[in-house]
């Protein structure tokens, strides 16, 4: 029977991982699952602890909790190559955002869920690698926003209370009104090369982000592309009146956005720009951001429904 490590961010959700994890634990104990369940205890450990994982031989390493926690979990599989051809990543959906577990075939059932680890299937998928101003910072499962999306997820930081569109609506006018600057920025991805102010430049390995927006609606975790979405600077108003788009994937229509595919993105700017990953902040704000994609860099454990490779 599969061992499997289980790294619990006992905050995600609100405190929700923390309630479902003595639930897993019943779970896999009545599935006859041999695992050690472990609850971080600070921003990062989870990166150490699956990092170790891997190097000590368990086949399967879950992340209980939301994109963040799945964020940590990969980058401490791929660190220093510790991840072996019989590690594989399985996610228990339990954040307030859990885009890249359920686009990938992950349940937030528990019962399911630990049931995908006796009868679910494995299947590879792409993993970004983010270097900032020449140095390596991240790799990442979803997507890395630059400008508007990034400078809302900065913003949502603050707020501890509030949930939802509480949450969201406050923020995103916020941002509209009094925190965004859109950045002047040259965007070479292959043999191409864009120049514009951009509001928002979004480099994607899956389709959606912040647990709302369809950002980039045709990208795929298993195809080897990056799916690049440009929204061009508009008037504030614009900005509020394209929300909505992009929360259905119909924003690729409009004439202030263009979409492309490429293995290889560089954005360069005198400007400061502002940066999440996987809805991470970057604190400080970068001039030069490259990503490059790996393909079938990682093994996931999910259901037989989960995402399929992009067809043509």
């Amino acid at each position: 029977m599969t061992r499997v490590k289980v790294i619990v961010n006992p905050l995600a959700g609100r405190g929700h991982a923390a309630q479902v994890a003595p639930e897993i634990e019943r779970e896999l104990q009545k599935l006859g699952v041999a695992f050690d369940l472990v609850q971080t205890r600070y921003a990062g450990e989870a990166i150490d602890l699956a990092c170790q994982a891997a190097k000590d031989g368990y086949p399967v390493v879950m992340a209980v909790g939301g994109d963040g926690t799945t964020h940590e979990v990969v980058n401490g599989l791929l660190r220093d190559g510790a991840m072996g051809p019989e590690t594989c990543l399985a996610c228990m959906p339990a954040g307030s955002g859990n885009d890249f577990a359920l686009m990938n075939g992950a349940v937030a059932d528990v019962n399911a869920g630990c049931r995908q680890l006796v009868d679910g299937h494995e299947r590879s998928i792409d993993v970004g690698r983010l270097t900032v101003d020449g140095k390596f910072a991240r790799y990442f499962d979803n997507v890395v926003g630059i400008g508007f999306d990034a400078l809302v997820a900065r913003e949502t930081h603050h707020v501890k209370h509030l949930r939802g569109a509480a949450l969201y609506v406050p923020v995103v006018l916020k941002t509209t009104f009094l925190t965004m600057r859109p950045p002047w920025v040259r965007i070479a991805y292959d043999d191409r090369v864009i120049e514009t102010r951009a509001l928002m430049t979004v480099i994607a390995n899956g389709p959606r982000e912040g647990g709302t927006f369809l950002v980039a609606p045709q990208a795929k975790t298993d195809d080897g592309l990056l799916d690049l979405i440009i929204a061009d600077d508009v008037p504030r108003l614009k900005v509020l009146s394209m929300i909505p788009h992009f929360i259905k994937g119909t924003h690729l229509s409009q004439d202030c956005v263009r979409s492309a595919v490429a293995k290889r993105v560089v954005i360069t700017s005198e400007d400061p720009l502002f940066v999440h990953v996987d809805g991470e902040v970057l604190w400080d704000p970068a001039h030069e951001i490259e990503v490059e994609i790996f393909p079938a860099a990682l093994r996931m454990v999910a259901a037989r429904n989960g995402a399929e490779a992009r067809s043509g």
